[in-house]
């Protein structure tokens, strides 16, 4: 009996039975690489779901938490590169990524909760803006190793089914996880509350750590490449020498630099004008949760069978129509509503993507064409959330950024449609 529980777990890990004919070694990196999925997620969602409420608990205005998500996206570009770079010239993969992601970037966690106990008004603030953007920068520096490491842990053939299991479990974790958290803070209150959340989220990350330690990395003991240069010239090369990678990255830029306009608002929107508590904004947080962990696993088997392309095509022209539905929201059941569709279109936009953005990556290069992917990325984060908060400096309002962010990402799904039928055709 303990025999059959321990194999339907073993299958339930690794999405299937196609693990079974990798070495004991490969089996060992795919468990360990899903339990740290599994706390990670534990904890990212503490600051996902409520570092937003946090800055407006100690003061911080809606301006300013737009500014907090554009800073902390500009300095996650800024740390991109060196880490590839860093990576490709000395190796050291799975160590670069714990050093900076796994311990650095959770330390400023536990920074931000005790930040009130010397600091308040506007230093307050600034205060954890900073380190909220130190955390940015540290676990985007680690990004590109990350992403390396996991292309050679994960094969090819089972990545679908893999991430399809490894999210799944990884959603579950956030919705638990959102809605003790949500109902904590408003019995604890604030901003003490959100205070513990955050401290819990650090010890969480802690274990979550120690697992993505245990992986065995050999084949990244060594550098990628003997002989690299920081310049804008090879950059520009990488480019050169892939041209759909490079239409790839300019669709994702308009993407998310419309995704951004909106983004970092709703949960000030909630918070602010809806008059939403912190519990109610976990719900609506978990909406979208409970229908990605129950579509997940589908979408897991559509990316394998449709082809991870096509599937990331039918989510980019359903996404935009989220930011619109929410100029008719007045009540928790219209977010609720609202974010169940969310969970869904964006459950599968999140699987189909990342495997989609592996097949241009050549395996020596992973590390740097991951980091200028993100670079890109991180470049359009920041200057979306720059431009909403201008915007609402300039008192347009939540409806018209809403409205602006659906444009941009309409605009962005017909860009990927032309780039995935350039692709079908060569």
């Amino acid at each position: 009996m303990l025999n059959k529980l321990r194999h339907s777990a073993r299958l339930f890990v690794t999405g299937g039975d196609w693990a079974n004919a990798l070495p004991a070694e490969s089996r060992h990196n795919l468990y360990r690489y899903w339990f740290d999925g599994l706390f990670a997620a534990a904890s990212d969602t503490v600051p996902i779901n409520y570092l937003t409420l946090y800055l407006l608990a100690v003061g911080a205005s809606g301006a300013q938490v737009g500014w907090f998500s554009a800073l902390s996206s500009l300095a996650a570009a800024l740390a991109l590169l060196p880490g590839a770079f860093i990576v490709e010239k000395y190796g050291r993969r799975k160590e670069f990524t714990v050093i900076f992601g796994g311990l650095l970037a959770r330390i400023m966690l536990l920074a931000m909760a005790l930040a009130p106990f010397p600091a308040s008004g506007q230093p307050l603030i600034w205060l954890v803006i900073t380190l909220g953007v130190i955390r940015s920068a540290a676990g985007n520096l680690a990004f590109p190793a990350w992403m390396s490491l996991t292309g050679d842990i994960v094969p090819m053939q089972g990545r679908g089914r893999y991430f399809g299991s490894r999210n799944f479990v990884m959603v579950i974790a956030g919705i638990v996880v959102t809605y003790l958290m949500g109902e904590f803070i408003t019995r604890v209150g604030s901003p003490q509350g959100y205070q513990l959340a955050l401290g819990l989220s650090f010890l969480t990350g802690m274990v979550s750590t120690y697992f993505f330690w245990r992986i065995q990395d050999s084949a990244g003991q060594q550098p990628v490449q003997s002989a690299l240069k920081l310049s804008l010239t090879e950059v520009w090369q990488d480019f050169h020498s892939s041209p759909l990678f490079f239409q790839f990255c300019i669709a994702m830029a308009v993407w998310n630099l419309s995704l951004n306009i909106a983004g970092p608002f709703f949960n000030v929107y909630m918070a602010q004008d809806l008059g939403f508590t912190a519990a109610m904004i976990g719900l609506a947080a978990i909406a979208a949760n409970v229908t990605r962990v129950l579509t997940q696993r589908k979408m897991g088997e559509l990316a394998d069978r449709w082809g991870a392309g096509r599937l990331q095509m039918v989510s980019m022209f359903l996404v935009p129509v989220l930011p619109i539905l929410w100029l008719f929201a007045g009540q928790l059941w219209h977010v609720l509503i609202i974010n169940s569709f969310a969970g869904i279109f964006w459950g599968a936009f999140e699987l189909a993507s990342f495997n989609f953005l592996l097949v241009f990556m050549p395996e020596n290069r992973r590390a740097r064409y991951s980091a200028i992917f993100q670079v890109v990325v991180t470049i359009a984060l920041a200057g979306g959330a720059a431009l909403g908060s201008a915007l609402i400096d300039f008192s347009w309002g939540y409806d018209w950024i809403f409205i602006l962010s659906s444009i941009g990402r309409f605009t962005a799904a017909f860009m990927f449609l032309a780039l995935l039928r350039k692709t079908r055709a060569g």
